[in-house]
């Protein structure tokens, strides 16, 4: 419900894929203290590694199936050069400069998007807690803006910051409801 898209793309030699093996897996999967040591070995392994977000704004704007593509050309981009190919998690993919296949469940397929999936999450993560400083009331340091009761709860108590991605479920509905008192 609230925050910026982030993507990351992952290129890495076979060698070095192969020795982060036993510690790369979903996201969603490992704990938060696996993904930092997950994210910091990949930041030692020398993996070229590129990161691209969308704003709440561009969210808003283009909808969060089209800012997640928009993410993830980005990332793409700010790697070196342009990658062999590219595997996507899920069922489309974007506009890349590079042939692009689409991986369902690509998380837990492959290394490389497992990889991608980890530097994204730990570095959303990381930005939800720094914005949680500024705002501290909705708990992201617990849930990472997340639709939690605890955030929806705060949501009806506070009500929404300019972090918070309008046109998402209980921030929509609140406004809505703000609209018409």
């Amino acid at each position: 419900m609230a925050g910026p898209v982030l993507a990351a793309a992952v290129v890495m030699r076979p060698d070095v894929a192969a020795s982060l093996a036993t510690l790369l897996d979903d996201s969603k999967r490992l704990t938060a203290a696996q993904r930092e040591v997950a994210f910091m070995a990949l930041l030692a392994s020398g993996a070229e590694i590129g990161v691209g977000a969308a704003s709440v704004a561009e969210i808003s704007r283009l909808n969060i199936l089209h800012a997640s593509m928009l993410a993830m050309r980005r990332a793409v981009l700010r790697l070196k050069s342009p990658p062999d190919a590219a595997l996507i998690d899920g069922n489309r993919c974007p506009d890349l400069p590079c042939p692009a296949y689409a991986v369902i469940g690509g998380d837990g397929l492959s290394l490389s998007i497992a990889a991608a999936s980890i530097v994204a999450k730990v570095l959303r993560d990381r930005a939800m807690l720094r914005l949680n400083l500024r705002h501290p009331g909705y708990g992201w340091a617990q849930n990472a803006g997340y639709a939690t009761q605890f955030h929806r709860q705060a949501l009806a108590r506070i009500g929404p910051c300019v972090h918070h991605r309008p046109e998402f479920g209980t921030v929509r509905q609140l406004a809505l409801q703000l609209a018409s008192d």
